[in-house]
């Protein structure tokens, strides 16, 4: 309940964002008729056919996305008839075509009549097939949930009760719309004039979504118009949510069936990531029994482990995946626990659930846990399998089982390493260890990409590149979805956006460089910038140069990079490209590749 709650007060807010403009024409079209007739079922069929589009977009992937371009364009064409109607009668009788026809009866079809209760829900229909709303944080929950749990009643009720917020706002919109246009037309007799004012503005609502401006310049518009408030909603209704910080993505509806969620940071303004964690206690409660462990599709650094043979040890499950900075973050800290306790009954497994299709890759998962030097056991769960078992939501998260496979605590996202290491000392004490060994998580100093984020500086959220969770992206005339294109970078870019130049294919997941030279450049607020990337299927390795501020980084390189700017793709992870010594403000960074085949997932930072 707390979840659709949440979701309909997002909702409610949409009125708010500039991406409402494109749809007000259509249903200030119909604010003089009554409401219950006309305006209720134009604004059920929205609620409905956005519901169900968003969730056969957030599941289907691509095919889902094709398929609604025709249901854009078919709509497009109905709204514009309807436009016509608004403009002219003569000019709806004199086209005399079949679409003309049909918008005509819907904008003539008495309030009162069955027909005309049928033909505002159609136009509704429509109207949800081209609204395009703003992804800010409590939307982004949403489909990012929807996208990793799969098909399933929640995740469609979730999405009606977004749409359903945005119904009730636009209700009261057209209820005050209706009654202002009914004084105009009785003071100043405007009624003919009033209506070709709404046809003109319908007629524009159809170009602007055409021209692919409804989600482009207004999603930028809106980026720093409602994310604010929808962040204090979202802390509001979750107190034990944190909206700052290192952080991971939060399932809305349970475990990933396919796609995965993200790892990067989260900030008041930026997407919609959530920490939420839970302070181990002095006698850490039971939540559970530990669940099987037999999904695991591989096992490094040991033999496939049961809950079974684990009785009478204390163990720690560490859900990780290799490109994820939050992970590799808390990662110095589990390395820690399990040198420190091993041998007082600690066993540490670190289930790894990929984020990226890549990370499914048994060798590129091998390379990472040799490169990272871990040595306890890892459990692959490309199936998420385990993730399920756990109910698990967070990369990463972090569950502590006692010695009699009892689940007694748990700790999702970076930070509190004092504390989740007091649970671990707590549940070997209870399994009769005694003369610990002096806590290590209060001595550890992290170095490189695994040092702790600066989070005094950080205002920039983890951007995806793909179509498919891709926001703020700036090149002129926006992304085209599976085909290779030449973009540019504008001459400005404001905080967060992000462009690319060259020749690029923007796929689900990634961008692809078609063709040297290409880059991209983003507009950022952090210490440290991240880019997750790999070469193409050849493996070629991929040189670049990264600029600050149209120069090379000099101190401020990351570890993947040099002072000069230089550095090479090698294999398929984050690399750290930016670590200024001196944070503070907006500055852009730019990375231009010297070779085509590169391959660009996600931006993060610290």
């Amino acid at each position: 309940m707390t979840l659709a709650l949440l979701a309909f007060l997002g909702g409610v807010l949409t009125i708010l964002s500039p991406c409402i403009l494109p749809v007000l024409p259509f249903v200030f079209a119909r604010a003089e008729q009554p409401f219950l007739r006309s305006g209720l079922p134009l604004l059920a069929g929205m609620a409905a056919s956005f519901a169900g589009v968003a969730t056969l977009a957030a599941v289907g992937g691509a095919w889902a996305v094709r398929v609604n371009q025709y249901g854009r364009v078919a709509a497009l064409v109905l709204l514009a008839a309807f436009a016509a109607t608004l403009l002219s009668r003569h000019l709806a009788d004199w086209l005399a075509r079949p679409f003309i026809s049909l918008g005509n009866r819907l904008s003539r079809s008495g309030a009162g009549s069955r027909a005309g209760l049928w033909n505002s829900l159609l136009l509704g229909v429509a109207t949800g097939l081209l609204w395009a709303p703003c992804a800010g944080p409590i939307l982004g929950l949403v489909l990012t949930g929807a996208a990793i749990s799969g098909p399933n009643g929640q995740t469609t009720l979730l999405l009606f009760a977004y749409a359903a917020g945005a119904a009730v706002s636009l209700a009261v919109a057209m209820l005050a719309g209706g009654r202002l246009f009914k004084l105009m037309k009785q003071s100043l007799g405007a009624g003919e004039w009033i209506r070709r004012g709404l046809g003109v503005a319908v007629l524009l609502g159809v170009v602007a979504i055409a021209l692919g401006w409804d989600s482009g310049v207004l999603t930028q518009l809106s980026y720093a118009s409602t994310n604010n408030l929808e962040q204090s909603l979202v802390r509001t209704i979750t107190p034990n949510s944190s909206a700052a910080g290192g952080s991971m993505s939060m399932a809305m509806t349970g475990s990933p069936s396919g796609g995965a969620m993200s790892g990067g940071n989260a900030v008041a303004g930026g997407n919609a990531m959530m920490m939420m964690s839970k302070a181990p206690s002095s006698v850490p409660p039971i939540e559970g029994v530990f669940p099987s462990l037999n999904g695991a599709s591989l096992w490094l650094n040991s033999a496939p482990l049961t809950p079974e043979a684990l009785r009478g040890k204390v163990v720690v499950i560490d859900f990780w995946t290799y490109s994820c900075i939050n992970c590799l973050r808390s990662l110095p800290y589990v390395k820690a626990w399990y040198a420190k306790y091993k041998d007082l009954g600690l066993v540490v497994i670190g289930v790894h659930a990929p984020e990226f299709a890549f990370e499914k890759n048994e060798a590129n998962v091998r390379r990472a846990v040799k490169d990272l030097g871990i040595s306890y056991p890892v459990a692959l769960d490309n199936n998420y399998a385990i993730w399920q078992a756990f109910n698990n939501q967070f990369w990463p998260a972090h569950h502590f089982i006692d010695a009699m496979g009892r689940i007694r605590g748990h700790h999702f996202g970076e930070g509190e390493y004092d504390a989740s290491e007091q649970t671990i000392r707590q549940l070997l004490t209870e399994a009769g260890h005694t003369n610990l060994p002096v806590p290590a998580s209060g001595q550890l100093q992290a170095t490189g990409v695994e040092a702790a984020a600066d989070d005094a500086h950080i205002q920039s959220p983890e951007t995806y590149l793909g179509y498919e969770r891709a926001e703020h992206f700036s090149s002129p005339g926006g992304a085209t979805p599976d085909q290779s294109k030449a973009y540019t970078v504008p001459a400005h870019l404001e905080l967060n956006q992000w462009a690319l130049s060259g020749q690029w294919t923007i796929a689900k997941d990634q961008a692809d460089l078609d063709s040297a030279p290409g880059g991209l450049s983003f507009r950022f607020s952090a210490r440290d910038v991240h880019l997750v990337m790999g070469p193409a299927a050849d493996g070629k390795p991929i040189r670049f140069r990264v600029e600050l501020d149209g120069a090379p980084p000099g101190p401020n390189h990351g570890v993947d990079t040099r002072a000069n700017g230089i550095g090479t793709v090698t294999e398929e992870r984050l690399y750290q490209l930016i670590r200024q010594s001196h944070p503070g403000g907006e500055h852009t960074v730019t990375i231009r590749f010297l070779g085509r085949g590169v391959r660009a997932y996600s931006f993060t930072f610290g």
